[in-house]
């Protein structure tokens, strides 16, 4: 297992939580997800979220426009919520 503190952190978006910031990584090896930890920006709680859950805000410096995952409603709620 490996934990590693981001640093920067990364702006992100958890499925069922919405928007925030990761701080760290945890690796427990080939046979399960990244597990991302990350400070919500709405409730202050702090999930730690398998990386299927888990995608980059947009960023339009970059071109980066929010990836749709399987539950598609979810995103664009926290989409919305960031403006």
């Amino acid at each position: 297992m490996s934990f590693t503190q981001l640093n920067p952190t990364l702006p992100v978006l958890v499925e069922g939580k919405g928007s925030g910031f990761a701080f760290a990584v945890i690796d427990y090896g080939q046979e399960h997800h990244l597990i991302w930890v990350v400070a919500i920006d709405g409730t202050g709680e702090v999930w730690s979220a398998p990386n299927p859950k888990v995608r980059v805000q947009s960023n339009w410096t970059m071109g980066r426009k929010i990836a749709p995952p399987a539950n598609v409603e979810s995103f664009r709620t926290a989409a919305a919520a960031q403006g």
